[in-house]
């Protein structure tokens, strides 16, 4: 036997291809399945399961597609109601994998219907894929479908994930599908990069505390914000996504550029953030392409939006092409590359300044600043610069009029959220100053006066 972990960084999350001998099974694809499919091919594989643990809320799903490309049965769980054709499975369902079984176990909490899959061979567990339940020191957030479902799913989480550390021996191998980075789970991981039942038991949030009503306080006041281009996920999935279209998209020209931005479409910058403040065409959103790339486009954008992706090369594009498809943005609106020499001839070039908290510290000594605060609410609680006005980043744009009428310097935890909303800044008309900088230097100057909700 043979697991393969196919990372996907940019989400935080892990899909897996289970080997024995020359046939597979995956577990929880993501949309681009030429990564999988690579292997398949490369290994002369017979793909025979895709393996669904829940609906998905953070990413669309590419199971479907693989499924029907290399016939494989599609497994979800049987009380999903999806529009097409799928195997339904409930507690207990068994699956052959080359000399592997793979075995349903019910674990809601995560989602109503979640599954893992246990794989069993010659008769003993030696895997688990857990998916959104038990995760490396956590378990998956469960206030993704509503919030008249939440205690009750985080009561079912509890007992999901000490129901799968009681059955199973210690030395099974846990492979979850969040946790490395993902908004779904309930709270920072333990960091770690492979665990088994018996770590778990020691260091997991539902195993190490034993009064459930204890676990669920813990995990509800823990929750923070999460995408909200979540919202469009789950429904995608269940409707079943489109295939994938990763061609390169329709080239513009400099003159259809500027009449894109004019009409209020998202033409979205890819270079760093500091090649950005130096030159930009006016009126382009700056995302740079990156891990953080399609989380923030998703929790920033009007969903709907067109978007045009302009950067240094056709590979910057290709990979911001491709980590939207993952979150639903199937195909951008058009593209085009070659630098801010050939897409921005001829429009209006601005800039703007970088800076680091000791400048702001500087600033403030002499004159009176604006300052805001584009960080997440629990961000927001733990610290922050006195006197700052705080707006979310998806929330700016529709607070732009909250700002008094001066020069605004915005920060967040590491510069490129800030470098986001300098760019909403300055495409609105307003001066910004963008804090390029580690949210732990402010805490290094005093004039900054950075309090939390607990002093």
């Amino acid at each position: 036997m043979e697991i393969i972990t196919i990372e996907t960084s940019a989400l935080g999350d892990r899909s897996y291809m289970l080997v024995d001998g020359d046939v597979a099974a995956v577990i929880d694809p993501q949309r681009d399945i030429d990564r999988i499919l690579a292997p398949l091919t490369e290994r002369d594989l017979r793909l025979t399961h895709v393996f669904e643990t829940h609906l998905h809320n953070d990413y669309v799903t590419g199971g479907l597609e693989l499924a029907r490309r290399t016939g494989a049965a599609y497994v979800l769980a049987a009380a999903d109601e999806v529009a097409y054709e799928h195997t339904g499975a409930r507690g207990g369902d068994d699956f052959v994998v080359g000399d592997l079984i793979v075995r349903a176990a019910h674990t809601p909490g995560h989602t109503p219907h979640h599954l893992s899959y246990v794989v069993v061979h010659d008769g003993e567990p030696v895997a688990a894929f857990t998916g959104g339940s038990m995760l490396y020191g956590t378990v998956g957030r469960t206030d993704l479908i509503s919030t008249e479902t939440t205690e009750e799913l985080t009561r079912a989480q509890f007992r999901s994930v000490r129901r799968l550390a009681r059955e199973l021996p210690g030395e099974v191998g846990v492979h979850p599908t969040h946790g490395f980075g993902s908004f779904c789970s309930s709270s920072a991981s333990s960091g770690s990069d492979a665990s088994t039942i018996g770590q778990e038991r020691r260091s997991n949030l539902a195993l190490t505390l034993d009064d459930e009503d204890a676990f669920v306080a813990k995990l509800l006041s823990g929750l923070a914000a999460y995408p909200r281009y979540y919202a469009h996920m789950a429904p995608i999935n269940r409707a079943g996504p489109a295939p994938v279209d990763l061609s390169p998209p329709e080239r513009v020209d400099p003159a259809e550029i500027r009449r894109r931005i004019d009409a209020g479409e998202w033409v979205v910058d890819l270079r760093s953030r500091t090649a950005f403040a130096g030159d930009h065409l006016a009126g382009t959103v700056n995302l740079e392409v990156g891990d953080s790339f399609a989380t923030y486009l998703g929790w920033t954008l009007r969903w709907g939006t067109p978007v045009i992706l302009v950067g240094d090369t056709a590979e910057q594009v290709a990979e911001a092409q491709r980590q939207m498809v993952r979150i639903g943005i199937d195909r951008p609106a058009a593209g085009a590359d070659g630098g801010i020499e050939t897409w921005a001839s001829g429009g209006d070039i601005r800039s703007y300044r970088t800076a680091t908290f000791a400048d702001l510290a500087d600033a403030r000594v002499d004159e009176a600043v604006v300052v805001v605060d584009v960080r997440r609410n629990d961000e927001w609680a733990e610290g922050r610069v006195d006197g700052a006005l705080h707006i979310p980043l998806h929330e700016l744009e529709e607070r732009l009029d909250e700002l008094p009428d001066a020069q605004v310097w915005v920060h967040c935890a590491s510069g490129y959220r800030a470098s986001i909303a300098a760019s909403l800044l300055d495409r609105a008309g307003r001066s910004v100053v963008a804090v390029d900088d580690e949210w732990a230097a402010a805490a290094k100057h005093d004039s900054l006066g950075v309090t939390s909700s607990e002093s």
